[in-house]
């Protein structure tokens, strides 16, 4: 006896819903809240602490981004192949500091930003590992040790310099997070890339394997030109919604005015934009340390914007 033509459209019906997960973008079943402020906080060594910047209890998330962890020795000024050591505030942004924050606000996660631009001579950041395999193997034992020393609850990804192929930033990066989400060390993963040929080709082949692990792009459209237009914004940020499909595309600037679409420009304006467009995931800023000068009003306006209702 047959199906009636019913019943196999209704047997046909999850077997259609189950492909299209399998062929949807994979960072559309990445976790993570749709309402998130980030703030990389602790590079400047200027003092800054926590408690300074304001958290918006009704965003949904507020994550702070210590700013960095690098796999750099200081005394032998050479590279460690993936074992980290803290290269932030830590004086001012410990682990009692860590728990005190999150303790006071519920909204508050507290994760690492490895790499950045420069170390602490100038220099750059290099991503150079030796293999992907004694790589991934040092960074997921060091950076374990750290995260459980400071109670961190992500990390981010923010080389912006490279002496290895594509392919295998991808193998190494994409490995460590997938380590470090199945053994419940993180709850979350970012990138931070920006618009450079040598830079987008790495985190592209990153997210092309890996996407699927990555909760939020924390791109850096401030790295475009201080002229930016709120139409050039938009366009940039519809850009990189294409580049990083189905990823949690994060609209972004400079505390500093130095680059970007600057607020007085009409950042705001444009974030608003994207929010009536449903486009807009959060927003994150550089840095704390540079919004302290300023009273944390880029911060207060940012959340208000984000906590406020459709």
């Amino acid at each position: 006896m047959g199906l009636s033509r019913k019943m196999k459209s209704e047997a046909i019906l999850p077997l259609l819903f189950l492909l299209q997960l399998l062929v949807a973008p994979p960072s559309l079943m990445a976790a993570g809240p749709a309402n998130v402020f980030r703030e990389y906080i602790g590079a400047e060594f200027n003092n800054v602490k926590f408690s300074d910047v304001p958290i918006h209890s009704n965003v949904e998330e507020f994550h702070f981004l210590l700013s960095f962890a690098i796999d750099f020795d200081a005394s032998s000024r050479s590279f460690t192949n993936g074992a980290f050591d803290v290269f932030w505030d830590s004086d001012n942004l410990n682990p009692s500091a860590v728990a005190s924050i999150k303790k006071d606000h519920s909204n508050v996660r507290v994760g690492v930003s490895l790499g950045g631009d420069t170390v602490d001579n100038g220099g750059s950041v290099f991503f150079k590992p030796s293999s992907i395999h004694s790589w991934v193997s040092n960074a997921e034992h060091s950076l374990t040790k750290i995260i459980k020393t400071y109670n961190l609850d992500g990390i981010d990804i923010d080389y912006e310099h490279f002496k290895s192929d594509p392919d295998t930033f991808a193998e190494c990066i994409g490995q460590l997070i997938k380590r470090l989400k199945k053994k419940g060390i993180i709850s979350f993963a970012s990138i931070a890339p920006f618009d450079d040929d040598e830079v987008q080709s790495h985190y592209l082949a990153l997210w092309k394997r890996y996407g699927h692990l990555i909760d939020y792009v924390n791109f850096q459209f401030y790295a475009y030109d201080k002229g930016t237009t709120i139409g050039q914004f938009i366009q940039h940020f519809k850009d990189q919604m294409s580049n990083y499909e189905g990823g949690r595309i994060l609209a972004s600037l400079v505390s500093d005015d130095s680059g970007g679409l600057v607020p007085k420009n009409g950042f705001f304006k444009a974030c608003r934009r994207l929010k009536k467009e449903k486009l807009l995931n959060g927003i994150f800023i550089w840095s704390a340390d540079d919004s302290q000068a300023k009273g944390f009003d880029y911060e207060k306006t940012a959340q208000s914007l984000l906590a406020k209702p459709n």
